[in-house]
Parts: structure tokens; sequence; C-alpha cells
């Protein structure tokens, strides 16, 4: 499973462990993933992974229907984008 957030795309990034010699050594910085369930108005429950800015972010936007629902097409991953195509289907068949 691959280290990026559905929502954003945030993903590892790499830099060094530095010592008190000043030793440098290769090191990942992995990005806080957390396998959630966030309720969608129109889906239901929405099983997702992502990182915790980004459920910080959808809260403030008042949830993942609203959060999907403005923003860029551009600015979202593949599987953000996927979602946001049937929440999209979804809406047109409720009404």
């Amino acid at each position: 499973m691959a280290k990026r957030c559905a929502i954003t795309g945030k993903g590892v990034l790499v830099g060094n462990n530095v010592s008190h010699a000043n030793n440098k050594t290769k090191r990942r910085f992995l990005p806080n993933l957390q396998e959630t369930s966030l309720l969608s108005d129109t889906l239901g429950s929405v099983r997702i992974r992502v990182s915790t800015n980004a459920i910080r972010t959808i809260e403030k936007n008042g949830g993942i229907d609203a959060y999907l629902l403005n923003a860029r097409d551009t600015a979202l991953t593949d599987e953000a984008r996927q979602l946001k195509r049937r929440l999209k289907k979804a809406q047109e068949k409720a009404a």
C-alpha cells in the first residue's frame, strides 16, 4: 500500500539524519496516514486512507461532500477525483 494521502497527495519525503559529528545518513519522513471512515451525506460511510492534515481540512470545510465539490479536479488525486464523480452521480440520481 502506497504511503500517500488519497485526498491531498501528501507522500514520503527524504532527508538526512545528522549526527553530532555531522555524519549524514539518509532517512525517510513518512506522512501521518490514518485509515478512517468519513461520513458522506449522499454516499454514507466512505473508508479512505488520508493524512491527519487532510482530516482537519475536510472537517473545516464542512465534510467530505463539501470539500470534494468545492475542490478543483487538478488539486485532487485520482482516487479523490473518482470519489467526486461517485458523489456527483449519486446526487444527480437523488434529484
